[in-house]
């Protein structure tokens, strides 16, 4: 999960797919209020470009690693505003499953203050 997040930090897609179980899925869940993919999205390749497009290289933003669930995940805050969390499923040392929330409205609590 360590080296997604890394990843996630340099915007190194391949580095991205390394960390990434060959058949692993994302899911969002953007509540219709931004954008997101409208249904899973299946294996490395495919998954690192979501990831790409959603968590890496945006400006003035942070990556932590958090909590999400009681496990290991994911939180990328602008100004302290929560813009998205992920929860990750690690199967062996990669990631097997991304479940990634962009709704604002379950984001508030993910705030900083």
């Amino acid at each position: 999960m360590r080296r997604f997040a890394e990843a996630c930090e340099l915007a190194d897609i391949a580095a991205l797919r390394a960390a990434l179980d060959v058949d692993a899925v994302a899911v969002c869940d953007g509540g219709g209020m931004v954008s997101a993919a409208m249904s899973p999205v299946c294996g490395a390749e495919d998954v690192a470009q979501l990831a790409v497009v959603l968590l890496c290289g945006q400006p003035d933003t942070e990556l932590t690693i958090e909590a999400v669930n009681g496990r290991a995940g994911l939180a990328l805050r602008r100004a302290g505003r929560a813009v998205a969390v992920v929860a990750i499923k690690v199967s062996g040392a990669r990631v097997a499953f991304l479940w990634i929330v962009l709704n604002p409205t379950k984001l508030s609590r993910w705030h900083r203050r």
